[in-house]
């Protein structure tokens, strides 16, 4: 009777002793899973996210709203006109651009919307301009064609929803001072102006930054250009927004392109911390750039019988002869044509009743953000912020007609400046697109890097508390 007395509490005891041993194993599964949980949902909180950083590497299809695909764009661009820009604008006639001057010999126009208490780190800031011997001596001269007083007014009227393709095959008359509607500076006004060499004052970082560079961008964004809803139908309102987004996009890559690594030992190269935290971790802003691209060089490619007819006299023959067959080069290229002959497609907006009020609209608010680059307290991001907006706003004079009204009286007429800034953007812009293919393998490379680090460091910290714990464990295991 005894003997099985402790025999039966023998076995109890295991049982409990075995009971003691699962809970343990258990408890330490249960806190194993809540490790791994909470590891991974630290780094993918948000399952969407994860694969939108993986999307963003590898921009296939067609760019959105235009009619080439973002592989087609790359090809072309590496291959045919980037390197075609690159030498026009090396050219006498795309080098120099005409400006109002800087405000140490009274030049540039003051800012309207606020006082301009700018002020620029670096001396690069300043703008170099040509002294009176350097630019062209053609340029000062008006031009030698005189066109009756009417054709150089905008004709008044309703504006047409329809957007004619077309432009005057013979529509260049000589190089007239006539303002942009789209743009808010003054051509005419000569006795304001100065010319200023591209080539000795290159778009690169400044030292520009603080509360009036931030002003500037969020003027022009929030009350210019207001970001477009998820499910905002209205295809205009959107055109601005990206125009905007994908300069902002390309000037951010030329900043990173060329910064200043170290004051002291004026050491200059690429900031790719810098590229990757202001554009290319933001899929929506590198579309966007390619959308800005693929906009101007259909403005280009539009023009192409005013731009082949106009003439890029600087007095300079052999050189005067070299843009003009870069020119053509670049109107008709054939693997351009073959590979993406229509890059935009401008006829598929202002459609419907309200499309001549929306034209109107949008001319205004991106004649305003051209205004806002008065405001601009760094001279020379004063000079490239005003160069690229002309620029853009030539384009859409270009595409969107003179001043939104009809021009089947009147052929497009094109300032100097105006072609000169749509070429050196075009230039800005190709160099950005060329950018962001050769450097993101190499920039996404090292952001997958930086951040396997951190988990591969938290999974060590976790598993040297599962070793430390698992001792214990172990320990009351044997019990």
């Amino acid at each position: 009777m005894v003997e099985a007395e402790v025999i039966m509490k023998k076995k109890n005891e295991e049982e409990r002793g075995g009971k003691r041993r699962w809970g343990w194993a258990a408890i330490g599964a249960v806190l194993m899973v809540l490790v791994a949980i909470s590891i991974t949902s630290k780094y993918t909180k948000n399952p969407n996210s994860c694969q939108c950083a993986q999307d963003s590497r590898k921009y296939t299809g067609i760019v959105e709203d235009c009619c080439c695909d973002y592989e087609t764009v790359d090809s072309i661009n590496g291959a045919v006109l980037h390197p075609l820009l690159q030498e026009l604008v090396t050219t006498p006639f795309f080098r120099y651009f005409k400006t109002k001057t800087l405000p140490q010999v009274k030049l540039w126009c003051d800012c309207p919307f606020w006082p301009d208490d700018g002020m620029c780190k670096l001396r690069d800031c300043s703008v170099c301009e040509c002294p009176e011997t350097e630019f062209p001596e053609l340029f000062k001269k008006p031009s030698q064609y005189a066109l009756p007083s009417d054709d150089l007014k905008c004709q008044e009227g309703k504006p047409e929803a329809a957007v004619d393709r077309t432009l005057d095959s013979k529509a260049f008359r000589g190089w007239m001072e006539v303002d942009n509607p789209w743009t808010n500076d003054d051509e005419t006004d000569n006795s304001e102006m100065t010319y200023v060499n591209l080539l000795l004052n290159p778009e690169r970082y400044t030292g520009y930054t603080g509360p009036s560079a931030r002003r500037i961008w969020d003027a022009v964004y929030s009350e210019n250009c207001p970001q477009y809803a998820s499910g905002e139908s209205c295809q205009e309102k959107k055109v601005l927004y990206k125009l905007i987004s994908g300069l902002h996009s390309s000037i951010s890559i030329h900043i990173a392109s060329d910064y200043l690594l170290d004051e002291a030992k004026s050491l200059w190269g690429k900031n790719l911390d810098l590229m990757y935290d202001r554009v290319l971790r933001y899929p929506d802003r590198v579309r966007n750039l390619y959308f800005t691209y693929l906009f101007v060089l259909r403005a280009v490619t539009k023009a192409k019988n005013y731009l082949e007819q106009a003439e890029y006299e600087t007095g300079n023959h052999d050189e005067d002869l070299k843009a003009q067959s870069l020119i053509r080069q670049l109107l008709y290229n054939p693997k351009l044509q073959a590979a993406c002959p229509l890059p935009f497609d401008e006829a598929k907006l202002w459609q419907g009743q309200s499309g001549p009020e929306l034209k109107q609209q949008i001319q205004k608010q991106f004649r305003n953000i051209s205004a806002l680059m008065d405001c601009v307290g760094c001279e020379k991001c004063r000079l490239w912020g005003k160069l690229q907006v002309l620029g853009l706003g030539t384009a859409l004079k270009i595409l969107f007609s003179v001043d939104g009204h009809s021009q089947s009286n009147q052929p497009l007429q094109l300032q100097r400046n105006e072609v000169i800034a749509l070429v050196n953007l075009l230039n800005r812009l190709s160099e950005s697109i060329k950018f962001v293919q050769e450097v993101s393998p190499s920039i996404e490379k090292k952001m997958d890097g930086l951040l396997s680090e951190p988990i591969a460091e938290e999974f060590s910290s976790w598993r040297r508390i599962w070793e430390a714990v698992g001792g214990f464990w172990l320990k009351k295991l044997q019990l």
